[in-house]
């Protein structure tokens, strides 16, 4: 075998264990000699397969091997915007230690911020929000920010109204409408969230 075939089977093997969260598996191929960043043919790296599955321990052996966190697969995902989507806190504590650009986006032109924020994942944006400076007002592909998010997207419920108020406290602007320019407020009065009206309004100081 010569020495590349021997490299790209350490990579699979790498790549194989980090999605599987075998952790033994990932010291040994790394140890081996197998490339902290290497990639499979979606691009996709251990660890953002480690994000994707939430293998924490994993992802801390990566990061402390110098694992990249900021090179982006086919979708454009990468291990801190996968966290977005999972809503892993232990995850991005992980995956933070890597100091990860908080400006990459994913294929909807997000950040992480932005689908924690529409599928409910209140500890999630408490703590990035707490311990990074992500841009609270980033404004993806649709026109939409985390805020218009949380109400479009959310049910109107406790939590939903939750991560409003902490987007809010974290100087998430309210006049920030849609494409349409139909701001948060006006979402929340056409879809009936009685709290999170009362939020909004507060906020802005509107009746």
């Amino acid at each position: 075998m010569s020495v590349s075939q021997q490299q790209t089977q350490l990579n699979a093997h790498l790549l194989q264990a980090a999605q599987s969260g075998d952790l033994a598996r990932v010291q040994a191929a790394l140890k081996a000699g197998a490339s902290v960043n290497a990639a499979d043919l979606g691009r996709r790296t251990a660890l953002t397969w480690a994000a994707r599955g939430d293998h924490v321990s994993v992802a801390r052996v990566l990061v402390a091997a110098g694992a990249d966190p900021d090179l982006q697969d086919d979708q454009r995902n990468n291990a801190l915007l996968v966290t977005g989507e999972t809503g892993s806190v232990a995850m991005l504590r992980e995956v933070l230690r890597a100091r990860p650009d908080l400006t990459r986006t994913n294929r909807y032109g997000g950040t992480a911020l932005i689908p924690a924020a529409d599928r409910g994942h209140l500890p999630y944006v408490r703590d990035l929000l707490a311990t990074t400076r992500i841009n609270v007002n980033h404004v993806n592909n649709l026109g939409w920010t985390a805020l218009l998010e949380a109400v479009i997207l959310g049910d109107g419920g406790p939590i939903h109204t939750e991560i409003v108020r902490e987007l809010l406290s974290h100087g998430a602007d309210r006049t920030l409408g849609d494409k349409d320019g139909i701001t948060p407020l006006q979402h929340a009065r056409q879809l009936g969230y009685t709290v999170m009206v009362r939020l909004l309004e507060a906020s802005t100081g509107q009746k």
